[in-house]
């Protein structure tokens, strides 16, 4: 039986997330220049994935 195909991979169909995970987020904010070590991780400002 084969998969339908909504339901492969993401990164077999190639579509860009829309949602990050924490990390990711705190990956930006750090290039941005937004945040700091020793800043709290809940409630992180939103950011756009690149």
């Amino acid at each position: 039986m084969s998969q339908h195909r909504s339901l492969k991979a993401s990164s077999v169909m190639g579509v860009k997330r829309n949602v990050l995970k924490r990390f990711e987020r705190v990956a930006i904010l750090k290039k941005l220049g937004r945040w700091k070590d020793g800043d709290r991780i809940l409630g992180l400002p939103k950011t756009k994935p690149q």
